[in-house]
Formats: C-alpha cells, sequence, structure tokens
C-alpha cells in the first residue's frame, strides 16, 4: 500500500512561513494531481491547493496570494509554501495524489498550528 509521507508541519506566529512537502513511500504510476487538503476542528476537509501534472494550478480563494504550491514530477514530491499565515489556516493538512485510474491516496496528515 502506497502512503503519502508529510512534513513541515509546527506551530507559527500570525504572519510567519511554513512549508510543507508530501512524498510517496514509493513511485505511482500515472499520477495525474496532487495536492493539498485541510481540515479545522468541527469542520469539512476542504481543498487548498491543487496541481496537475503540466502544472496547472487553482487555490481556495482563502489563501490566494499567500499560499504555492508546486511540484517535482521526477521525484513526485508536492510542496506547499505558506506565507502570511493566519490563525483560520490552523488545521491539519493532508497531502492527496490521484492517479490515471481515479485512485485517491491520502497522507496521514500534519498539524499547522498559527498562534501568538
Amino acid at each position: 500500500q502506497v502512503q503519502l509521507l508529510e512534513s513541515g508541519g509546527g506551530l507559527v506566529q500570525p504572519g510567519g512561513s511554513l512549508r510543507l512537502s508530501c512524498a510517496p513511500s514509493r513511485s505511482i504510476f500515472g499520477i495525474l494531481f496532487m495536492g493539498w487538503y485541510r481540515q479545522a476542528p468541527g469542520k469539512t476537509r476542504e481543498l487548498v491547493a491543487r496541481i496537475t501534472f503540466g502544472g496547472s494550478t487553482n487555490y481556495a480563494d482563502s489563501v490566494k496570494g499567500r499560499f504555492t504550491i508546486s511540484r517535482d514530477n521526477v521525484k513526485n514530491t508536492v510542496y506547499l509554501q505558506m506565507n502570511s499565515l493566519k490563525p483560520e489556516d490552523t488545521a491539519v493538512y493532508y497531502c492527496n495524489a490521484v492517479d490515471q485510474r481515479d485512485t485517491y491516496y491520502w497522507g496521514q496528515g500534519t498539524q499547522v498550528t498559527v498562534s501568538s
């Protein structure tokens, strides 16, 4: 079973930055999308950002201009650079990948806490 391995979460003050990384435990053939979702306490999981194999991106309105998603297609690694963090960005962030057979892969989640 392929796992997505996340790193980079933690505690940061408002206005600070964090960079999340995610890579599969072994190579996944035919990945179409990679992205990040988040889930705050008492809320449903929401899409934060997603990137296609070709590099097209889309972002949640709440993070546009502050977060940047990027991808290394050779390593099947995806990154999320988060700047100007706000307390409302506090959540568990989950890495996601979708392959050409429409199989979804998920990471176990990494906690991001924005607090002074």
